[in-house]
């Protein structure tokens, strides 16, 4: 007998520090002082994750190129067929997911599912594209991906570095943005004749939007929003409707930056850090020219994501943006005021985070980096 939908069986009972610049220190808890953390298993290389609107299904990508779930409610988990080849290596592979907002509330069946990942190119080349397609779940531990097309590309280079390419929806749920990184090239960043180190903001099908930084400009990337950006892994709404990004600097000069249409973040002309080899690079301040970072941390803290917590579960923490931290084996916890911020709170984990979200009741949900991460459920000590 045919198994029910497992799209039908989970739809939530709803439907049914150190720091620079503008940033302060603030506490430093351990996560255990703050979370009682409850660990749901291992996954290999986990790049990011996103609730399926709706429902207690968590979706889970690994870097080399599989996309896994977990039904929260009951410990289910199962693998998705129909992903992408990716080009797996250095810092590519499989990306980010997400699902629209919107059809949360739709009905039962498929869902529009976006994935981004690296992709080869001629000549040793690659770059990031964002793919859309639909998922169906028929069973409890299957799902598939039908009819998935790439829909966005990035200019491809040489290199497997700095690809960023993480998806946010606009509030109104109209256009999707995607950070584009500058592939470890730095000039192309203020080269606007390419999509490279910047966020671009396409229709939903992946064509540039109107009205974008350089619509209608002969010889200008017509998807560019804003530009001068090095290597973006956090891109997200805050409750105001405004878009943020966390940013790798480079030894140095991390960044959470307000994103504004037509703004330039000033990568390599300015960093609040310097380059590897030691090389100087004027300070963001040295310049009225570029747009100025909310905040900057040295030493860096090595952002893997970005999210704006929304719910009641944790008081005090709405309107907060939670940062997963790689080298800094922490959660960074930021309060916003205006187009200034302050880091407020710096929770210590056992590892190195690529990732934190909200879940649908205001749980924090947390994957771990590297092989053998582990996917950690936070909720209120």
């Amino acid at each position: 007998m045919k198994q029910p939908s497992i799209l039908a069986t989970t739809l939530s009972p709803l439907l049914l520090l150190a720091s620079c610049g503008n940033g302060a220190g603030g506490d430093n808890p351990s996560a255990e002082e703050t979370f009682a953390i409850t660990e749901h298993g291992n996954f290999d290389r986990p790049w990011a994750a996103a609730f399926l609107p709706g429902t207690s299904l968590l979706f889970i990508t690994e870097k080399a190129g599989a996309l896994k779930f977990i039904n929260t409610a009951n410990g289910t988990r199962g693998a998705v067929t129909g992903t992408p080849k990716v080009d797996f290596g250095g810092q590519g592979g499989l990306g980010d997911v997400a699902f629209l907002p919107a059809e949360a509330a739709s009905e039962v069946g498929t869902r529009t599912i976006y994935l981004s990942w690296a992709e080869a190119g001629e000549d040793d080349t690659r770059g990031a594209v964002v793919g859309k397609g639909m998922l169906s779940c028929p069973r409890v531990d299957t799902c598939t991906i039908e009819g998935l097309s790439v829909i966005w590309r990035q200019h491809k280079v040489t290199g497997r570095g700095h690809y960023s390419h993480r998806i946010a929806f606009s509030p109104d749920g109209q256009y999707l943005f995607v950070s584009s990184g500058e592939r470890q090239k730095m000039e192309p960043a203020q080269d606007t004749s390419n999509n490279l180190g910047s966020v671009v903001r396409l229709n939903l099908d992946g064509t540039a939007a109107s009205a974008n930084a350089f619509t209608g400009e002969a010889g200008k990337a017509q998807d560019i929003w804003s530009y001068g950006h090095r290597n973006l892994l956090g891109l997200a709404f805050d409750l105001e409707g405004r878009l943020w990004d966390v940013e790798h600097g480079p030894a140095g000069g991390d960044e959470l930056n307000l994103v504004e249409k037509g703004a330039n973040y000033g990568w390599p002309r300015v960093s609040d850090g310097d380059h590897y080899d030691g090389t100087e690079i004027p300070n963001n301040a040295t310049s009225t020219a570029y747009h100025q970072s909310a905040i900057t941390w040295t030493p860096v803290i090595a952002p893997g994501s970005l999210a704006f917590y929304r719910g009641d579960l944790f008081p005090g923490f709405k309107g907060n943006a939670l940062i997963a931290g790689l080298s800094s084996n922490a959660i960074v916890r930021v309060a916003i005021d205006g187009d200034t911020a302050r880091e407020i709170a710096r929770y210590a984990m056992d590892g190195r985070i690529r990732g934190v979200i909200e879940g649908p009741d205001g749980a924090l949900w947390a994957i771990e980096d590297g092989q053998g991460g582990r996917l950690l459920e936070l909720r209120p000590r």
